[in-house]
């Protein structure tokens, strides 16, 4: 079975006492409309962390910081295995604007679960509400 590995960011950001992530619908492919953390591919040469900020920046236009491994979501698609790094990351400069996804949404604990996630990030959705 191919085997794809990418990473995906858990932007965060407080308001307050409340605080939020980032989640992105996929606007195009196979999974088109379910619910993802941002992030994509990881090329030749490149760590995990420098995938991120490049794909957080050509998918958002804003620049992050990466912060800690959260997991690495190991998951079975029927086609291909997908070998996920999820970071938590932060927004340091710039705007969270949408060039490749359909609809983004701040959610909190208590609306995380509103949204279709795909399954790999479903995993992480579980593990972060445990965290949270």
């Amino acid at each position: 079975m191919k085997c794809i590995r990418v990473v995906a960011a858990v932007i965060k950001k407080k308001k307050g006492k409340e605080e939020k992530i980032f989640a992105t619908a996929r606007g195009y492919g196979e999974f088109k409309g379910q619910w993802e953390f941002p992030g994509g591919k990881i090329e030749k040469g490149e760590t995990p962390q420098e995938a991120l900020v490049r794909e957080i920046k050509e998918e958002l236009t804003a620049t992050i910081k990466v912060g800690n491994l959260i997991k690495t979501v190991e998951y079975d698609y029927p086609t291909f295995h997908l070998s996920m790094d999820c970071f938590w990351a932060e927004i340091v400069s710039g705007e969270l604007v949408l060039k490749e996804a359909e609809a983004a949404r701040w959610l909190s604990k208590e609306d995380i679960d509103s949204v279709n996630w795909l399954p790999a990030d479903q995993e992480l959705v579980d593990l972060i509400k445990s965290v949270w």
